[in-house]
């Protein structure tokens, strides 16, 4: 099928129909050109239409069977097919965490401004902290994205890892080698490790996060007492239908490999994917779709019933990443002081504001900006809002409504990098907030009743 140049016929056609295959890890198959895909077997010796046959594999080929991440691809041309690749400047972009001591002080950045020179999602990615490496094949790196220019004549991979992006303005359309996701803001998207994809920005300009996931595959976590219907369902992920692009000219496949960029020439699309099948595949899902727990009683309840996603560890119980995300809801626990109460965690965390205003502090945390708490560090609310909460008729309900805040949390030390640290957007008085928390402590009041 062949396209206009730059307007890939096939891919455009599906893209503007952008049907979705639903659940989570599921075993998809899908083909843009009917009986494209094999009737039997995944490497006959001639796959119809004269395509080749390659496997993209997500996790090793012994992964146990409920762990094993694969599909098969029917493309036009191998993946293998462009010319050498050459190392770049990789911007602000590093999976390179030594580089500046990591510190117990809190840490709050206003928002990216969005660029005034063209520039793309690779070109906009800013590294805030990580931790692990690609080499280790554990940990993560956390990212900013501001781009006012969609990639063009461009495809980019990440060989270090998976990708979680979370757009906070601006719907990105993401066009990958098995089809094409548009994702929004209060969306997220997946995108496996080693994935080749291009980034369309819809509206003109886009901003938001990135984990790059070193270890292991996102997952659902298990919901034991809570049972089988709540927190993220399954049906409510999305991967694309096939569709491919037939473009020949000269293009620019970039790669981040151990934690640099590399630049190769490409003479074709690297989305020629024409069908596959399999459960290794790139997914969007709808943060306001989650099935939100809390208590009915009294307390506050831990973070953890707030968890979308996890990457688990060796440890049982101790994930290498937390995806979390802190959605409307009500509050009616009585007597209870009701915002996130004040803590200090083995784990570290970083937190970002898609929209509205989170809860915990009303002041100073905005959309598109992020604060860093690392282990230990104490954090909670700010003094105007512990000031509000304990004043508050706690028989009747609260209804947090036009707020969706998210939480990237992590067993070990995030260190932040010299650029974020250099950022005028850092703010230098983050930690004032808790200053004016008094002294409420009087022996002459009496006890608990």
């Amino acid at each position: 099928m062949s396209a206009v140049p730059g307007r890939p016929a096939a891919a455009q056609h599906r893209a503007e129909s952008l049907s979705y295959q639903t659940g989570f890890a599921n075993e998809f198959a899908t083909e843009a050109l009917p009986g494209a895909l094999p009737p039997k077997g995944n490497s006959p010796q001639h796959p119809p239409y004269g395509l080749y046959a390659e496997q993209f594999s997500g996790t090793a080929f012994t992964a146990p069977r409920h762990a094993s991440r694969r599909s098969w691809l029917y493309r036009i041309r191998p993946a293998a097919v462009h010319g050498p690749f050459v190392r770049i400047d990789s911007g602000r972009l590093t999976s390179r965490f030594d580089a500046t001591d990591a510190s117990p002080n809190q840490l709050r950045w206003d928002p990216l401004p969005i660029p005034t020179q063209p520039t793309d999602f690779i070109q906009g990615l800013t590294s805030v902290g990580g931790n692990g490496s690609p080499a280790q094949q554990s940990g993560c790196g956390i990212h900013w994205y501001v781009a006012n220019r969609s990639m063009q004549g461009r495809y980019f991979y990440n060989a270090d890892g998976e990708l979680l992006i979370v757009p906070q303005l601006g719907r990105l359309r993401l066009a990958t080698e098995l089809g094409v996701l548009d994702v929004e803001p209060l969306q997220i998207a997946v995108l496996p490790r080693g994935l080749r994809f291009r980034v369309q920005l819809l509206d003109g300009q886009a901003r938001g996060y990135v984990c790059e996931n070193f270890g292991a595959a996102l997952r659902l976590p298990d919901l034991g007492p809570l049972g089988s219907n709540a927190l993220a369902l399954s049906r409510d992920f999305h991967s694309p239908v096939a569709a491919y692009e037939d473009s020949e000219g000269d293009f620019e496949l970039v790669a981040k490999f151990m934690g640099g960029l590399w630049s190769a020439r490409i003479d074709h699309s690297p989305l020629d994917v024409v069908a596959w099948h399999g459960n290794c595949a790139p997914y969007r899902y709808d943060l306001r779709r989650f099935n939100t727990m809390g208590s009915i009683s009294y307390d506050h309840p831990d973070p953890s019933i707030f968890l979308v996603l996890q990457s688990i560890s060796d440890t049982p119980g101790v994930d290498t990443i937390d995806f979390v995300v802190f959605p409307p809801r009500w509050l009616v626990m009585s007597d209870t002081f009701r915002p996130p109460w004040f803590h200090r965690n083995v784990a570290s965390e970083f937190m970002g504001l898609i929209h509205g205003i989170y809860d915990a502090r009303k002041e100073g945390f905005l959309p598109g900006g992020a604060s860093l708490h690392n282990c230990m560090s104490g954090h909670g609310p700010d003094a105007a809002t512990f000031e509000r909460a304990t004043r508050a008729d706690t028989t009747q309900p609260d209804h947090i409504t036009d707020t969706m805040a998210f939480m990237f949390e992590t067993r070990t030390v995030i260190c932040p990098t010299p650029a974020a640290l250099a950022l005028p957007t850092l703010q230098s008085d983050y930690s004032d907030c808790w200053q004016g928390l008094p002294k409420n402590f009087s022996p002459h009041a009496g006890g608990a009743g």
